[in-house]
């Protein structure tokens, strides 16, 4: 599969830094095992895919306080929604302004979320981001950058919704999380960005 990567760089005479970097991407997300993930799941059967899903992601869960007290079912709805992805140092994974189609996950990594004024805020192993305009159906409200490279796992707007109409009381632990965050940006920008949050519809 990487012969491709190279035959591709070299057909669009890609710069030797260019090269370098998507080199590391590959080393970095597939840590010298090259095979289609995705293919491999998708002629399992359900359970044991849903068994698998649960075992490569156990250190994520065992992270990630929100998970860690959760129904065991949405736990693994929620896994088996989610995309593994790789993000360089420097790499801007979310910008502000913009709107959001998915929320991450932080398996690895340590990234900064930034906001208007300078104001960063450093999240790492455990934590989540990008779920407030999920919730708001608004626009990103600070950007989050990659300071080093960082293994997430991303979830898309539908699949949000649709893991959290099943389990309502998990929606409240969302939201409760984002009013938290709303309120202190609010408060850095001298006004209120509650009102945006959508109500819990039961």
């Amino acid at each position: 599969q990487y012969k491709q990567v190279e035959q591709y760089m070299s057909f669009h005479k890609l710069p030797a830094d260019m090269r370098q970097r998507i080199h590391d991407y590959y080393e970095h997300r597939y840590q010298g095992k090259m095979f289609d993930e995705e293919s491999i799941l998708g002629e399992l059967s359900e359970p044991l895919r849903e068994e698998i899903i649960n075992f490569n992601c156990r250190k994520l869960v065992a992270s990630m306080p929100l998970f860690a007290n959760a129904d065991p079912n949405f736990v693994t709805s929620m896994l088996t929604k989610l995309k593994f992805e790789v993000f360089q140092p420097g790499d801007y994974i979310i910008r502000e302004g913009t709107i959001g189609k998915k929320m991450y996950f932080i398996q690895h990594g340590v990234v900064s979320v930034l906001t208007k004024g300078n104001k960063e805020t450093k999240l790492a192993d455990g934590s989540y981001f990008g779920e407030i305009c999920l919730l708001t159906r608004g626009r990103r409200t600070a950007s989050v950058r990659a300071d080093t490279y960082c293994r997430l796992y991303s979830l898309s707007v539908d699949n949000f919704n649709e893991v959290l109409e099943e389990y309502p009381m998990m929606r409240r632990a969302f939201e409760t999380v984002a009013l938290d965050r709303l309120d202190r940006i609010g408060e850095y920008r001298g006004e209120s960005l509650l009102p945006y949050l959508l109500p819990w519809q039961p």
